[in-house]
Parts: structure tokens; sequence; C-alpha cells
């Protein structure tokens, strides 16, 4: 029986490069992917999944208009679905993504952020953690060694930005994996609340 998978994680948790190994691993077995990512995500091209450590694969775009269940009975249909980004889909389109599981017996393993840099949770993750047959952590670390829980986005300088639009698109330039209590007391340190 097929399930939803929902694989999250801090900043530099190895999200994608776990979501192509997964694409690897099926395919190695004979069996088709079907990869998808959202429009938002366009830092290494608009249909480019591509993890820190070199791994990249093309992916179908979907923006967040498109009906990825009709996107699917386009293709023909596939073995597996992996989603990278997957914080960055509607909820609606989430909903989709739990109706081919259900009706079509295809299992669809999303990747992807819980949070934003604020520690609020993304409308699509959200639905995935209501949704999810399986729900896992793949866990980082702060530079004090314990989890890291916290994207914090950070300016050129280092310093924790605590204000803004939720989605803005960056790697290791804008961004670090914090604990909690790391991101508190740096916020505090800048003068922050």
């Amino acid at each position: 029986m097929a399930k939803l998978y929902f694989k999250y994680g801090a900043m530099g948790s190895s999200k994608s490069a776990q979501a192509l190994i997964t694409q690897f691993n099926y395919e190695e077995l004979g069996m088709q992917v079907w990869l998808i990512k959202p429009s938002i995500d366009d830092r290494d091209g608009a249909n480019i999944v591509k993890s820190r450590v070199g791994l990249a694969r093309e992916a179908e775009v979907i923006s967040p208009e498109d009906s990825i269940r009709a996107r699917y009975l386009a293709t023909g249909g596939t073995d597996v679905i992996i989603a990278d980004e997957a914080q960055f889909f509607t909820p609606e389109q989430i909903d989709e993504l739990r109706d081919i599981v259900d009706e079509l017996n295809i299992p669809v393993l999303c990747f992807g952020l819980r949070t934003d840099f604020l520690t609020h949770m993304f409308p699509g993750s959200q639905r995935l953690m209501e949704l999810a047959d399986s729900i896992t952590e793949i866990k980082t670390v702060c530079e004090c060694g314990s989890k890291a829980t916290v994207n914090a986005r950070i300016t050129p300088d280092g310093k924790i930005i605590t204000a803004g639009e939720q989605v803005f698109l960056g790697g290791n330039d804008a961004y670090v994996a914090m604990c909690h209590r790391c991101w508190k007391r740096k916020i505090k340190e800048q003068g922050g609340a």
C-alpha cells in the first residue's frame, strides 16, 4: 500500500541530496520516477534539483496554478513521485498528492523545510504534517553541536534577520541552520527582542 512521506529538515540537512539518491535507487531497480519541484525555486535553474554536494537532476516544474494530479496523469503514470522543496507547494497541491497516493496507489516522497526563518510553518509543510503517513526529520547540527531546527536568515555580514517576506531564496550565503537557543541568543546580542 502506497504512502505519503514528508522528510523535512533545516537548511543544510541534505534534503535535496536524499531526494536525488532516492530517485537513483528507484531507477536502479528499473522503476520510473516523476521528480517534481515548485516553480518558485529557481536558484539552480528553473527545472534543476541540485544538492550542495553536487548531485543534480532535471525535474518537472510545478507552478502554483498547476494541478499536480492532471500533470501526473499526463505523464502516463510512474512508479513513484519525488517532490523537492515541497514546502512551496500550495495546500491544495498537497491534497492532490494525497489523492494520488489514496486513489492511484502511487507512493509520494516529499522533501522540504518545515518552518521559515521566523520558525513559522510554510503552508505546504503544514498540510504535509496534517496528511502524511510518515513524517521523518532529517537532522543537522548547529555550530554549538546541538540539533539545528531554525533556518536563520542572515545578512552578508552574518547578522540574523528578523523581519521580511516568508520566501527568500538562498543557500549558505543567506541561511544558517541553528538550534533555537543559539538563534535567540544571537538575536538578543544584536539588540533584538
